[in-house]
């Protein structure tokens, strides 16, 4: 597939008189973002009267301005014939039920098999879009819903939102620890100074907020509803950690394998064969990026999950 060029082109209003070039573009070109907009400026796509600027020289207004809008193809990674659970599509977007064990998109370690890789399948006009459309992650073993953007125009009105912490995303969460209330974590979230596979809370880093409520009590854990006020790297499973109620089954934030006194054989056993963070992506909202219509997307608990929650519920019972 080759790249695709548009060939586009506007008339300044006078309402944009004095603002710099890039701000007028944003304006009169809405449906790509001020960055690409800024690269295609010095990459010389864009012209005014015919003649080349930079992204800061001031417009008068009345110039033509022409564009040429370059969607190039992401070369990184190929399409491979990969099962996807879609909850739903459209025009504008695709929503995935991601499954445990699969990455989102190629990174060191991972250089296929990912979700990318296997929406390229799916769609393939995707490869113009960065990360075939993907506008945000969940960790590898973290099961649940993720939205895909399919054009450039919903790609940008989805990253605006997701920028404008518009989306609605309710985490379904298993922690070690009884806690006897619900509460909020704004801790800054930033690379482990010493171990830099890791996220940690760290106050250079990046501002991040989690908002969580008790669902049930258990002997010794408790599940969560957990809400994103924003999204960085490892969020949930770094934020539970600090507050000392990290993820059960989580290998890189929760230590050692704890059983509880008194535990049943049959917990004893779940827990030493939960392999993953106890986490699940079961509730996504936004507004659909063409027509503003909110809507909402809801995830069933996975079959370990639940196995787990029922085996908690009946060691709580005979406790």
């Amino acid at each position: 597939m080759s790249d695709q060029i548009e060939h586009l082109s506007a008339r300044v209003g006078d309402e944009l008189a004095g603002k710099r070039l890039d701000q007028a573009l944003a304006q009169l070109f809405p449906d790509y973002s001020r960055s690409r907009l800024q690269q295609w400026v010095k990459e010389g796509r864009v012209t005014v009267d015919g003649a080349s600027c930079r992204p800061r020289d001031k417009v008068l207004g009345g110039e033509r301005v022409s564009l040429e809008a370059h969607l190039e193809e992401q070369v990184e990674c190929r399409p491979q014939p990969i099962e996807l659970s879609i909850v739903y599509e459209d025009e504008a977007v695709i929503v995935i039920d991601k499954p445990a064990g699969l990455v989102v998109h190629p990174a060191a370690g991972n250089p296929d098999g990912t979700l990318q890789n296997a929406l390229l399948h799916h769609d393939p006009g995707l490869i113009q879009l960065p990360r075939a459309g993907i506008i945000h992650r969940l960790d590898k073993e973290t099961t649940g819903l993720l939205v895909i953007a399919r054009s450039p125009v919903a790609h940008k009105r989805l990253v605006e939102q997701l920028q404008a912490r518009a989306f609605e995303r309710e985490y379904l969460a298993l922690v070690w620890g009884v806690m006897t209330a619900g509460g909020s974590v704004d801790e800054p979230i930033g690379r482990h100074p010493t171990q830099r596979t890791r996220m940690a809370v760290n106050y250079s880093g990046k501002e991040a907020v989690t908002h969580y409520r008790v669902l049930e009590r258990f002997r010794a854990h408790t599940s969560l509803r957990v809400k994103l006020e924003t999204g960085r790297t490892h969020q949930i499973r770094v934020h539970m950690a600090h507050i000392r109620h990290p993820l059960v089954g989580d290998p890189v934030y929760g230590g050692r394998l704890r059983q509880p006194a008194g535990a049943s054989e049959a917990l004893r056993e779940q827990l030493r064969s939960f392999r993953r963070q106890a986490l699940h992506a079961r509730r996504l909202g936004l507004s659909h990026p063409l027509s503003d219509e909110w809507m909402e997307w809801e995830s069933p608990l996975p079959d370990d999950i639940q196995t787990l929650l029922q085996v908690l519920r009946e060691d709580m019972a005979s406790a």
